[in-house]
Order: structure tokens, then sequence, then C-alpha cells
């Protein structure tokens, strides 16, 4: 675990830097989510990517999907969830999730308490969990239908609320959450860690 905090306070150290002399010079913060956040999965689970050959962000076909609010012009979203739109030969089908081991969510906000940062991941276990693909096969059979003409598959996490509530037009659902860590002013603490996620973890109905 130490490396996963090591990255985070490495993450969490260049985005301000980076944003002091972009506001400076009133420019947009660099940052690339997308990238920290796989590095950091893979650090977390053990599972590392496909260095430089394309396909999926990991080696056993799993995917991240992330979203980064700080000093956001708009509200972040978990773009392109599942396949569609794709040359892939899965696309636009619940082949797609059976091919995929994990779904991995990765959310960079604010705790809605003292407004320090922190990451939140969410793992979603794509071939078996049955709440989830519900929601995924409804959206393929809309968009199948001319009713969705969208090809992003898109999720609303929870940004600054204390739950584990995505919503999508298919359906909102409480995913289960593997990792949390929150800035205290100086390094992350972890303040969560649920390894069993990935053996047995499923989103659930909202209570």
């Amino acid at each position: 675990m130490y490396n996963v905090i090591d990255l985070l306070n490495m993450h969490h150290h260049f985005f301000f830097s980076a944003k002091r002399y972009a506001d400076m010079t009133a420019q947009p913060t660099p940052e690339d989510s997308r990238a920290w956040s796989q590095i950091l999965i893979s650090l977390l689970t053990g599972i590392n990517g496909l260095g430089r050959q394309k396909g999926p962000d990991l080696l056993d076909g799993s995917d991240v999907k992330a979203a980064n609010t700080w000093d956001a012009i708009d509200m972040p979203r978990f773009n392109g969830c599942i396949k569609s739109g794709t040359q892939s030969s899965v696309s636009d089908s619940m082949a797609s999730l059976d091919a995929m081991p994990y779904l991995f969510f990765v959310l960079w906000d604010n705790e809605p308490l003292y407004h320090q940062e922190r990451v939140r991941i969410w793992a979603v276990r794509t071939q078996h969990d049955s709440l989830f693909r519900e929601i995924c096969r409804k959206w393929y059979r809309l968009r199948q239908q001319g009713i969705i003409k969208s090809q992003n598959f898109q999720l609303h996490p929870p940004i600054n609320l204390d739950c584990d509530l995505f919503t999508n037009n298919c359906g909102n659902l409480e995913y289960p959450l593997l990792f949390a860590a929150h800035w205290d002013g100086n390094s992350y603490e972890q303040v969560y860690y649920n390894p069993d996620v990935l053996f047995s973890g499923f989103c659930s109905h909202p209570h």
C-alpha cells in the first residue's frame, strides 16, 4: 500500500503545482486523470497494463474509467463505460462485458465536510454483476431501437457526496467501493479498503 499512497501524493503535488502556474497565466490546469488512474489501479490490484500495445487498459482485459472534479469547468462524468460505436467485434453487445473481468471507476473529488481532496475507487465484476448488466442490456436495446442516439454510455458519479450512488437514465445503482483515501493537508491517508470487492462485490439498488 506504500506505493499507492506514494503515487497519490505525487499526483496531488504535480496537479496543484501545475495549477499555480495555470492560474497565473489564465490557462487550464494540465492533468491526465486517465493515465494516473490506470497506474493507480495497477498498483492497487497488481494487474499491469499492456505497455505500448493497443487494447484494454489492463492486461486481463479490464478497463479503467476516471473523472477529476478538481478545477473542472464542466461536471465530470464517467464516459464510454461500455463498448459502443467501435470497430471491435464485441462492440454494442453484451459480449463486451463477458470479455471484461473488471470495470474500475476512479473519482478524484472533495469530501463534503472539510472539502479536502480525496480519491475513491469502485470495482464492478462485469461478468457476474446482474444489476449492472441489466442496465447495460437496456441501454444496448434502446440504442438498437434508435431511441438512444449517443455512442457514449455515461455514468454520473456521487461527486462530493458520501455515498456510492451512480446514476444513468437506464438505472441508478450503488456501486461496490474498493478503496478510498483522503488528503490530510500533507499526505493521503487510506480511509477504506475492501479487496473482497474483487471477488464478491455486487452493485445494489439504492436504499
